[in-house]
């Protein structure tokens, strides 16, 4: 493993363990008096930012060939589509 990617690896880490932290942030700490829907959205966007970074650098999808990207986002926008349809069956 190179220094570079040591690096690389590294930074990415050092930024998942700050979006946790901020995730016990935005629930958590009165100081900055989040209602529940702004910490519920924060953490939200900042799990979907973990995600990105997981699947892209983690699962080494980012230097994969773009079809097999694409092939992995078609899965998961029909899997959203199945929770909403479950969803919507069972209200």
């Amino acid at each position: 493993m190179s220094s570079d990617s040591v690096k690389l690896y590294s930074a990415i880490y050092v930024a998942l363990l700050i979006a946790a932290i901020l995730n016990f942030v935005l629930f958590e700490v009165e100081f900055f008096g989040f209602s529940y829907w702004e910490a519920f959205a924060g953490t939200m966007i900042i799990s979907v930012i973990k995600t990105v970074l997981i699947v892209a650098y983690f699962q080494h999808l980012r230097w994969e060939n773009p079809s097999l990207t694409y092939l992995m986002g078609l899965a998961l926008a029909l899997t959203m589509l199945l929770m909403a349809a479950a969803a919507y069956s069972i209200s």
